[in-house]
């Protein structure tokens, strides 16, 4: 048969704009639809998915901006007196314009690598064939030998009465121009915990509602240490409950019920519980395509290919691997080049990487301490830890004298201590975990980091003097460094 084009992407985030260009690069004729449909709130953005627009780049952005205030701190502890005011509306000004220069970079992108663009909303008419709707009364169609379902997820509001009415989501915290003021923040993820913390940071009056525990899925050792360290750092934790009702008060601001009975009174209520895919947008049943009307994500195999053979899906819409912006990247690029030049090399989705940016940063790859106990048996495990503090912390001991700085190295026993997780907390956490991150995919053990000469005086030299094994949960190990 004859298509429209050979591959169609559905969805311009980092993942399906990667594909596109991957595969117009390898001779492919291709075409990308992306649209987005406003928030609750009213916030809509330009093409580049959640990563350019409502996540990673904003995100980052004002947490390094809100990092300032503790630096000036630290300074202080060595001869500074700059004292500085902030401004949130310079902030989202300088951030918005930067996020609007991504946004028309993609579509020169693009143009230059003859990838047509669809700024529509495309949903499946058959197996073969999209729709693409652009808002403004023009309805097209076109079909295409492949198509690659790209098309992310967004946030997710729960059932609790008023929450559309009255709160926002990190679909508008990035775009929103007047400051959040006394500020609620639902949830216990990583979204949650990083836009607590850059509002704390600012000086905001912010609580965190915590229904459970912090960070599900990540270390617990380590995540309590961060709702330690965010506590001492201004963030208010309210545990054990959930909201129950928001009310719009007349002044716009939002009155919180828990329980039936009023909680509170804040400026802004920021619902950070989750995200959901936005695979039932797309009428996946005109493909003869299933997905899961729960998590609003489609399953794939371990070629990135849906039960429908010639459909694909990669990103945060497909069920069971990273929401992580390099993964949707990496899976894209090698899907095109498994379609159109011959190559049989797939996503490798273990061992990959992230990054948590709370005011006081979290780096890991492999198994959390809890989950290597539930794949290898506790009896394999064996934890190695350590704490450190950057030098400039150890000058500002009114500020610092309760912060730490904490690694710890998760090794199998069974197979010559080899490395199976890696855990860092401390600052520009990120850009270290990236590292080990390359050891881990080579196979490191615990005798390679003993062996390895640490750089004197950092913070990540601790791993090469880590001899402290973790054997009591309630334990911290002795503070090392300088």
């Amino acid at each position: 048969m004859s298509y429209d084009y050979d591959l169609f992407v559905i969805g311009g985030g980092s993942g399906g704009l990667a594909a596109a260009k991957s595969a117009s690069d390898l001779g492919a004729k291709v075409a990308c639809a992306d649209f987005v449909k406003p928030s609750p709130a009213g916030t809509t953005w330009g093409l580049g998915g959640t990563c350019v627009n409502v996540g990673c780049i904003p995100k980052k952005l004002m947490h390094i901006s809100s990092l300032y205030r503790d630096t000036q701190s630290d300074a202080h502890g060595m001869g500074w007196e700059t004292k500085s005011s902030h401004s949130w509306e310079a902030m989202l000004s300088k951030i918005n314009d930067y996020i609007k220069s991504l946004n028309y970079g993609s579509k020169v992108d693009l143009r230059s690598k003859n990838v047509k663009y669809y700024n529509s909303f495309a949903i499946f008419k058959d197996a073969h064939t999209v729709t693409l709707d652009n808002g403004k009364g023009k309805v097209e169609e076109v079909s295409a030998k492949y198509i690659l379902i790209a098309c992310g997820g967004r946030p997710a509001y729960g059932d609790v009465p008023g929450t559309k009415e009255c709160c926002i989501s990190s679909d508008d915290i990035f775009w929103m121009k007047k400051p959040p003021g006394k500020t609620l923040v639902v949830g216990a993820s990583y979204i949650a915990l990083e836009c607590a913390g850059f509002m704390a940071g600012f000086g905001f009056d912010v609580t965190v509602m915590v229904r459970s525990i912090l960070l599900r899925g990540f270390d617990q050792d380590i995540a309590e240490m961060i709702g330690q360290y965010m506590e001492r750092h201004g963030t208010k934790f309210a545990r054990g409950m959930v909201p129950s009702k928001f009310e719009k008060l007349p002044n716009g601001q939002v009155k919180v019920f828990v329980d039936g009975n009023e909680y509170g009174i804040y400026d802004t209520v920021l619902m950070a519980i989750g995200r959901t895919g936005c695979a039932g947008q797309l009428n996946l049943e005109a493909a003869g395509l299933a997905y899961n009307a729960k998590s609003g994500k489609v399953v794939v195999n371990d070629a990135d290919q849906t039960s429908v053979p010639h459909i694909y899906a990669i990103g945060d819409v497909i069920e069971g691997k990273p929401e992580l912006t390099p993964v949707a990247i990496q899976a894209g690029r090698l899907l095109c080049k498994r379609l159109f030049a011959g190559s049989s090399k797939k996503m490798d989705y273990i061992d990959v990487a992230t990054a948590v940016f709370t005011p006081i940063e979290y780096g890991a790859v492999g198994y959390s301490e809890e989950d290597a106990q539930k794949a290898l048996g506790k009896e394999r495990v064996k934890v190695y830890h350590a704490s450190a503090n950057p030098l400039e912390w150890n000058l500002n001991s009114e500020e610092r004298s309760n912060d730490m700085g904490y690694m710890k190295l998760v090794v199998d026993k069974a197979d010559k201590e080899k490395v199976v997780g890696v855990h860092i907390l401390g600052p520009n956490a990120g850009e270290v975990i990236q590292g080990l991150a390359v050891a881990i995919r080579c196979g490191v053990t615990k005798e390679h980091f003993d062996d390895c000469v640490g750089i004197h005086p950092t913070f990540a030299e601790a791993y090469t003097t880590m001899d402290q094994e973790k054997t009591d949960a309630s334990a911290l190990p002795t503070k090392g460094g300088c």
